[in-house]
């Protein structure tokens, strides 16, 4: 920020002059000494009355402009404007514009916390010393083509091994229901897809995937009949038919993913240098967890989670409307998108309540239109005058599928994990384990729901307020949200399956991608993604994706320069990591060199499960504890909406008493406008 001087009227002078300073907003330390400073700390001793200078607020680009991901970033909504020689005003929660960054800062936001990595240390992470070539040599601009070709080339690799079912007649496998989808589409009647064969790969999920296989089933049927061939083709194995099946999944992700991420970090890491950017882009890229399960085993899970991605972005750029349509689409593509339901459902609700009784009324009646018109353009071909007002039973009794039982496989849950000593089955009946299973998920996910309403409530905006993203208080709080919801459900719903844990990979790794190296929240983030994919390694040796596991894990975690041992010494999450570890190493040479006894053929499957569930409810517990305490710093748990209210009032009050002064210079002086001044 350039330093402005304030010049006196000409004319003799009766005390020394003295600079007025303006005190930059980036800084943090010299901000929080300020605070304490007397009333007349910025008040000069001279004849002449001393103007003030209102600071400028900083540029915000992308019409929301702050980096809500930012470690430093919370700093500086308590920095001090010398707008006025009055000591500083209180905090007003209307106006503050947050960082949605570490419990840690955030409850104590005037105080740095000690770094205890070197800088030796971070540049050991490839991904950074990659960055900073790229940025050395002048081809800074080639970072984002270079990261997503190099992404895609990984996606091409990956795909190179096997995947679900391959050679496993007569069902096969994920990449067999996938492909038989597309036939059927084509084919078939819509009225039929539902019904045909229900015993071979029935369609189960939600509308939208039905329509994108009907056109990849289209362009399959063009390039070659006989891969999507009603019948006859099932099975179908030739190597033209597993380039086109892999490169439908690359070209979706890269229509929809890849762009929501580009987005997410242009948008939520705004404030930030573009190195970070890309660092948190190369980090979303590369999550090894999506990149087996989409790639290898072969789903399109990374269609849905760009959708409700895209939703979160519009959501911070205040666009609620087109977010809600957005979340539409994912639960119209598939049923797994229910596992954010609650935080994105509880965080519109909480914005309808913050608007307050008149815009927030008008904006929950918009919702709840855009919100059913969506779902009745999904299903429009199932519903009246296209078919009869039954057929639309037929998508809904497949997707809620409550007859296959309360979990398959060996999934990390709780039901899972618990079930090694307690027999559900044999003591619960199926219909009260549906009950106890949506009471549980309730329970888990009901804390950070019930805080994003109290917070929307304690920070209420005045009528005639400004109701522009900039004074969204709720938005540091919905990856908190949403990763205790989606992890809430992995933990306890019913019919989990060991891919599901993409779902709260998804909010964690964004919390992470902001985080400093030394941090709580990235030593937290990528715990979870580790432990994730570790926890699919059945699953995975299944699908003979070894070679994958293995190379994407030590790339992921290369890139970004993790190691246990450089987290905070002593801490929690350090001892756990380090402890988790070493029971997952000795788990895989004990699988490696000893046969399971015949009497317990799914031991170490079972002992995965015991490792890998109690860190999936630690991190379920962190987002909890971490959303409270984000909640503290918004000011959402301290004084009562009345109070907030009447003290934003007081204060326009007493701006409005007294106006800025308008710097004076003397006439032979070019005067430079204010407003010229750019902060940098």
């Amino acid at each position: 920020m350039e330093v402005l001087s304030a010049l006196p009227p000409e004319g003799p002078r009766k005390s020394p002059q003295r600079r007025i300073r303006t005190v930059s907003v980036n800084s943090l330390r010299s901000a929080a000494t300020t605070a304490h400073r007397p009333q007349n700390s910025f008040r000069q001793d001279s004849e002449y009355e001393r103007p003030e200078i209102l600071a400028p607020s900083p540029r915000q680009p992308l019409g929301f402009g702050r980096h809500l991901l930012q470690d430093s970033g919370r700093h500086w909504a308590r920095s001090v404007s010398p707008s006025s020689s009055r000591a500083v005003s209180p905090n007003l929660p209307a106006e503050r514009r947050f960082g949605l960054l570490s419990a840690q800062s955030l409850k104590f936001p005037d105080v740095d916390t000690p770094r205890r990595t070197s800088e030796r240390e971070i540049e050991l992470a490839m991904g950074r010393r990659w960055l900073r070539w790229m940025h050395k040599r002048g081809v800074k601009d080639w970072v984002v083509p270079s990261l997503v070709l190099a992404s895609t080339c990984v996606k091409f690799s990956v795909g190179l091994g096997s995947y679900s079912g391959q050679g496993t007649s007569p069902m096969f496998g994920d990449y067999e229901a996938q492909r038989h989808w597309m036939e059927l589409t084509i084919h078939l009647p819509i009225r039929r897809w539902y019904t045909y064969d229900l015993q071979y790969w029935g369609l189960d999920y939600p509308p939208l995937t039905a329509y994108v296989s009907w056109i990849c089933g289209i362009v399959g049927h063009w390039l070659e009949p006989s891969w999507v061939a009603l019948d006859q083709s099932r099975g179908i194995e030739t190597e033209a038919s597993k380039v086109f099946m892999r490169s439908t999944v690359v070209l979706l992700d890269a229509i929809v993913y890849v762009p929501a991420l580009l987005l997410f970090t242009r948008s939520w890491h705004a404030n930030r240098s573009k190195r970070t950017q890309n660092l948190a882009l190369l980090a979303l890229l590369f999550q090894p967890a999506l990149l087996m399960i989409d790639f290898g085993h072969f789903q399109y899970n990374s269609v849905m989670l760009g959708l409700t991605l895209l939703a979160i972005n519009f959501f911070a750029q205040g666009r609620d409307l087109v977010g809600a349509v957005f979340f539409v689409l994912s639960l119209g593509f598939k049923q797994m998108a229910l596992y954010y339901a609650p935080a994105i459902g509880g965080y519109l609700l909480a914005r309808c309540i913050n608007l307050g009784w008149t815009a927030g009324g008008k904006l929950f009646l918009r919702l709840a239109f855009v919100t059913v018109l969506s779902f009745l353009v999904l299903f429009i071909p199932f519903l009246p005058p296209f078919a009869p007002l039954s057929a639309v039973l037929d998508p809904i009794s497949r997707i809620f599928p409550f007859g296959r039982g309360l979990f398959e496989d060996k999934v990390a849950n709780f039901w899972c994990a618990s079930n090694v000593v307690f027999k559900w089955k044999n003591w619960l009946s199926s219909p009260l384990l549906i009950k106890l299973s949506a009471a549980l998920t309730a329970l888990g996910f009901l804390p950070n729901v019930l805080v994003l309403l109290r917070v929307a409530w304690q920070t209420q905006l005045p009528a005639g307020r400004s109701k522009t993203p900039l004074n969204n208080t709720l938005l540091p709080l919905l990856p908190y949200a949403l990763l205790t919801s989606s992890m809430s459900f992995f933990l306890f719903s019913f019919q989990v399956h060991e891919k599901t844990i993409l779902l709260p990979l998804l909010p964690v790794t964004l919390l992470l991608s902001g985080a400093p190296i030394d941090s709580t929240v990235y030593g937290w983030g990528v715990l979870a993604n580790n432990i994730a994919v570790f926890s699919m390694w059945p699953l995975l040796r299944r699908d003979g994706l070894g070679v994958q596991y293995l190379a994407l894990m030590v790339i992921w975690n290369r890139f970004l320069g993790y190691n246990p041992l450089r987290l905070p010494s002593k801490s929690f999450i350090q001892l756990l990591s380090i402890a988790v570890y070493l029971a997952a190493i000795v788990w895989h040479i004990l699988e490696f060199v000893i046969q399971p006894p015949a009497r317990y053929p799914d031991l170490f499957p079972v002992l995965n499960v015991l490792i890998s569930t109690p860190v999936f409810a630690l991190v379920w517990l962190w987002s909890i504890k971490s959303g409270v305490e984000v909640s503290w710093a918004v000011g959402g748990l301290t004084p009562t909406r009345t109070s907030r209210a009447l003290s934003i009032d007081e204060d326009d009050e007493r701006r409005k008493a007294k106006p800025p002064v308008t710097v004076g210079a003397p006439p032979a002086r070019k005067r430079i406008p204010f407003s010229d001044v750019v902060l940098e």
